[in-house]
């Protein structure tokens, strides 16, 4: 495997050709809409959040300039210099962007497309052992070979944050920092609100603080719309039944985010991810561990609906994802807060980011089949009541319109593109090469 088949398949410069205008007459029609889905969601973070946790101390400015505490934790003035170094914009007019999560999925192709295009990065992540590690550190090798550097910590370090605030002047933050996963919630339900709800204040209150504020964007997920029947899932939707407590983090974050954009100035994105897959993705995927299972001989459990159906997604291919990340970024507006005081109204968004074209879990299996040229031993099961759904289908009309997102490439594609890859950084004989 070559060093262009190590990186992720991300884009190069993605510009909209036009900054587009914001629509505020649409999204305040959107928010009129939402607005008793948006408070009850509140009101369950809220919930959640006292409940399981404290919130975390907000430390003083003298701790924060103490540099003893400075050089013992964070490295020093060798570690200010590197983190200097990653978020300076190499290109005139680039954003500076910390990028949480970003040894994750998604986090890793965001940050090397925008390192490459020339804006500043620097990376936040706690490498947590959710799933493999290793596969979280071969990416952080991606990242430092980019240009990127990744500081190992964790999202509710309230003084860590507060210190790479005090050293980079952050124009946005890309907020990809979360606990994944439908199912494990049912094991290790404190991580999600620890994560979901704890950390993302954490981020908000370190970011309406700063001055200048930065603009964030934050990944929600599609798993918000839960047991809505009707397709495709549109931005206006009802949100407000969750079929799991991940969604109900997500949906959590949407509410807590409308707050702190209407008190304190704060310009919000959320992007409602649906099912995103590649090269470097997540163990925990179907398409991944179908693709593990198929290859070592071992039976897959492919899940049917109550009425027979077969379970569908609106597969995403992460370079889709990138797109869309990318041209939420580039047209977000700054925000209006100063030192935690509002001056203005801010923007605040809601976007799905899908590929409209959902596609059932028996088809994912046969292109599998197809690519990895052997056949599956399949136990059909009903699905369960672990959070999983049935079907998502994104409407992404307002996407295409106010932040150019265009997703381009099909599943079978994006698959043959993930088998490749998949192949090379577990085949023994090419693993040295691939880390």
């Amino acid at each position: 495997m070559s060093h262009l088949d190590d990186l992720p398949s991300t884009p190069g410069k993605y510009k909209t050709d036009k900054a587009l205008p914001y629509g505020i007459l649409h999204h305040h029609r959107y928010l009129r809409l939402s607005k008793p889905t948006l408070w009850a969601s509140l009101f369950l973070a809220l919930f959640l959040f006292y409940l399981l946790l404290s919130p975390p101390p907000t430390p003083s400015r003298r701790s924060l300039n103490d540099s003893s505490l400075s050089a013992a934790k964070y490295g020093g003035s060798q570690w200010e210099k590197q983190v200097r170094k990653s978020a300076h914009p190499r290109s005139r007019g680039g954003l500076t962007v910390l990028v949480t999560g970003a040894a994750g999925f998604v986090g890793t192709h965001v940050s090397i497309a925008l390192r490459r295009r020339g804006d500043g990065v620097l990376g936040l992540d706690n490498f947590n052992r959710y799933y493999d590690p290793k596969l979280k550190r071969a990416r952080q090798g991606l990242l430092e070979r980019s240009g990127v550097f990744v500081v190992e910590g964790d999202i509710n370090d309230a003084v860590l944050l507060k210190k790479l605030f005090d050293v980079v002047l952050f124009t946005h933050v890309m907020h990809l920092a979360a606990q994944a996963g439908v199912r494990y919630a049912m094991q290790n339900p404190g991580s999600y609100v620890n994560s979901n709800i704890a950390g993302f204040v954490n981020l908000l209150e370190v970011s309406k603080a700063a001055n200048p504020q930065p603009a964030v964007v934050w990944a929600s997920s599609s798993s918000v719309y839960g047991l809505n029947k009707k397709v495709p899932f549109s931005e206006i939707d009802r949100t407000d039944h969750p079929a799991s407590l991940y969604a109900a983090t997500k949906k959590a974050g949407e509410g807590i985010a409308h707050t702190y954009n209407h008190i304190y100035g704060l310009s919000l994105t959320g992007l409602r991810f649906f099912t995103v897959y590649g090269p470097w993705g997540r163990p925990d995927m179907a398409y991944f561990f179908f693709t593990k299972d198929i290859l070592k001989g071992k039976t897959i459990t492919v899940f049917e609906s109550p009425d027979k159906g077969s379970v569908a997604r609106d597969f995403t291919y992460i370079d889709d994802i990138v797109k869309g990340c990318l041209g939420a970024l580039d047209t977000a507006e700054k925000s209006t807060g100063s030192g935690g005081k509002k001056k203005g109204p801010a923007m605040f968004r809601i976007y799905n980011l899908g590929n409209t074209s959902p596609v059932p879990v028996t088809k994912l299996v046969k292109i599998l089949e197809k690519l990895l040229k052997m056949k599956a031993k399949k136990k059909v099961m009903p699905l369960p009541r672990n959070g999983d759904v049935e079907f998502t289908h994104a409407n992404i009309t307002l996407a295409q319109s106010e932040i150019g997102y265009k997703p381009a490439v099909d599943l079978e594609t994006g698959l043959k593109k993930f088998v490749k890859w998949y192949m090379g950084f577990y085949s023994a004989s090419k693993k040295k090469s691939s880390w």
